[in-house]
């Protein structure tokens, strides 16, 4: 496996994410901060914080901020407390939908247990991650029991959607180590793999967003110029309004951190605000070929089209002309090849945390990703070729001197 694939793989939940991007950056030469300490920043130096399932990573330096931010989290099934449900001799787990999941894609195959426990130790509470070491699946009704089934089945989520957990008397928090307390989620567990008569595809569980959090915090350790930030959030399936999440104040909290660093005043702090760029990085809808008609008729990306720019006039994606004008720019200059989305007029707008996130820190934003194929399945479809031009486009994002003022950008 490549980076991609291996982030992909083992990143079952935003607390693999955050063990993996930490990895990642401290190989990079990144410096671990906690937000419960003194900061005491270097110019020019590498930093990352985590809080939960969340972490930002940038570079500390003078003037204006580039920061590009994506989701570590991705439709799945979280496990409730006391979840053994029995049925002689099967013991089964109850659980909840976790975001808007194609839940009929969860059925007859390998899920993992994955997420964080809290265990005590000398009186002290510690979360620490968890993977299972073994596989469920939730059995699906057999076509003789269920003759209906290909006219249209719509999963009853308190009683199809549990998995088979054992044929013993075991319970979760036995198997688990009888933890203090846990987040535990049920995750796709099937390897990445190439697709295509030329392995152009890639396919893969937790696409929308892990491959763009691959993407920003790999483009941000191979360096930059100036102030660079790579903000990558959990729980935005759910709505981000979250200590973690997006529509939290982890990002306004760092943001001020770096500039009471640099003793910058209230006044001149929101004068790099009003200078910086902001990129919310989150996939799109690539052109369905069996459902084309699903799709806008003049902005349809294809996979293998480039990076999606995406705009919306509900303001579901914070795209604005300068904004636009701006990223194409950069783009333009980088040889980075780019296609535009716009979602069907009749069917409703999904949402980014762009606009969460400027509820917090307003800055000059556009939403960008990767055009893909069965968003929220369990396995999802994209093009190799794409995740190249979004690097090679964050790459010259974080090497720019773009800078907004007012009506007016500057490179």
């Amino acid at each position: 496996m490549n980076g991609l694939e291996q982030f992909l793989a083992t990143s079952y939940t935003p607390y693999q994410a955050v063990e993996n991007a930490a990895r990642l950056l401290r190989e990079s030469g990144f410096e671990q901060l906690s937000e419960a300490d003194a900061w005491d920043l270097q110019p020019e130096k590498r930093y990352y914080v985590i809080r939960e399932g969340s972490i930002i990573a940038f570079r500390y330096a003078a003037g204006d901020l580039k920061i590009a931010a994506s989701h570590t989290d991705s439709p799945c099934l979280k496990l409730k407390e006391q979840p053994e449900i029995v049925l002689p001799p099967y013991t089964k787990l109850n659980a909840e939908t976790y975001g808007g999941g194609i839940w009929y894609s969860f059925f007859d195959r390998p899920l993992r247990i994955a997420g964080r426990v809290v265990r005590e130790e000398g009186g002290t509470l510690r979360s620490e991650s968890y993977v299972s070491d073994f596989r469920v699946t939730i059995p699906s009704l057999s076509f003789h029991m269920n003759r209906e089934v290909n006219g249209g089945f719509a999963p009853d989520r308190q009683v199809d959607l549990l998995p088979l957990f054992s044929l013993g008397g075991k319970t979760l928090r036995e198997t688990v180590g009888n933890p203090a307390a846990y987040d535990l989620y049920l995750v796709p567990d099937t390897e990445p793999y190439r697709s295509g008569a030329d392995g152009e595809l890639l396919c893969s569980p937790r696409l929308d967003d892990l491959l763009c959090t691959y993407a920003v915090l790999s483009s941000i350790a191979e360096g930059g110029t100036g102030g660079c930030v790579a903000a990558c959030f959990a729980h935005e399936e759910i709505g981000s309004g979250t200590y973690a999440g997006a529509a939290g104040d982890f990002l306004k909290c760092v943001l001020r951190r770096i500039a009471l660093a640099q003793r910058k005043a209230e006044e001149e702090f929101m004068r790099t605000l009003a200078r910086s760029f902001f990129l919310s990085l989150d996939n799109a809808h690539a052109l369905h070929p069996n459902r084309p008609e699903k799709c806008d008729p003049t902005n349809r990306p294809v996979l293998g089209g480039g990076v999606a720019i995406k705009s919306h006039a509900g303001g579901s994606y914070t795209t604005d002309a300068l904004g636009e004008a701006a990223i194409e720019r950069i783009f333009g200059e980088a040889g980075v090849r780019y296609q535009h989305f716009y979602n069907h007029s009749s069917l409703p707008s999904g949402s980014t945390l762009g606009a969460l996130s400027l509820s917090q820190v307003s800055l000059h934003a556009v939403d960008l990703g990767i055009a893909q194929l069965s968003m929220h399945s369990a396995l999802e479809t994209m093009a190799l070729s794409d995740f190249g031009e979004l690097k090679k486009g964050l790459s010259a994002f974080y090497r720019s001197n773009v800078r907004f003022d007012g009506n007016t950008v500057t490179f």
